[in-house]
């Protein structure tokens, strides 16, 4: 695994770390990929500005997505998301995800672009006030099924719910997390 340190302020078009099972192995696997979904099919990358995020209601049927939701799920590790909002065990958890391979066409032998989408889903009662949607947290029980291929024609789609609000926390921070060049712990603290 290529070492990475930790980010505080992770913006789209970032390469990030995710989990997801092995091409060859279906063992679990960290691999860097750069937010902003790039699908397969795609004439150009112009297309990842448009897919940091899916909504989970239309992840199956919309084409960027829904090869995707079929045989490539990722993991997205995370400890807080800014919409303000943070576990309120601090442990990490996931964020359900999606990933795609992508190559122009006319570079037949580059190397491939890696790309992934934060799946989102109604809000909870703590981010109705902010936001809303909110990126779906999975829980760490549902992990392997959410990895697990099975049968593309019936993914998990039960697990793209809200998570439940009374466990998770919020507060203010400051408006420095809007200048990506902002990169430290401090962004996490409480702002007045």
């Amino acid at each position: 695994m290529p070492w990475f340190a930790p980010s505080y302020n992770v913006a789209p078009q970032s390469t990030q770390p995710v989990v997801r099972l092995g091409r060859d192995s279906l063992r679990r696997e960290m691999a860097l990929l750069r937010w902003g979904l790039v699908p397969f099919w795609s004439k150009d990358a112009k297309i990842a500005y448009s897919t940091i995020n899916a909504r989970s209601e239309e992840v199956a049927s919309k084409p960027a997505f829904r090869e995707a939701l079929k045989r490539r799920r990722c993991l997205i590790p995370a400890d807080a998301f800014y919409e303000w909002q943070r576990l309120d065990s601090g442990e990490p958890y996931a964020f359900a995800g999606l990933w795609e391979s992508w190559r122009p066409r006319e570079q037949a032998d580059a190397p491939p672009l890696e790309t992934f989408t934060i799946l989102t889903t109604d809000p909870n009662q703590l981010m109705v006030p902010v936001h809303n949607r909110m990126p779906v947290i999975l829980e760490p029980k549902d992990y392997d099924r959410w990895l697990d291929p099975g049968d593309p024609t019936r993914p998990p789609i039960d697990l793209l719910r809200p998570y439940p609000a009374e466990r998770m926390k919020a507060w203010p921070v400051s408006d420095r997390v809007g200048n990506m060049r902002n990169n430290e712990p401090g962004l996490l603290e409480i702002s007045s």
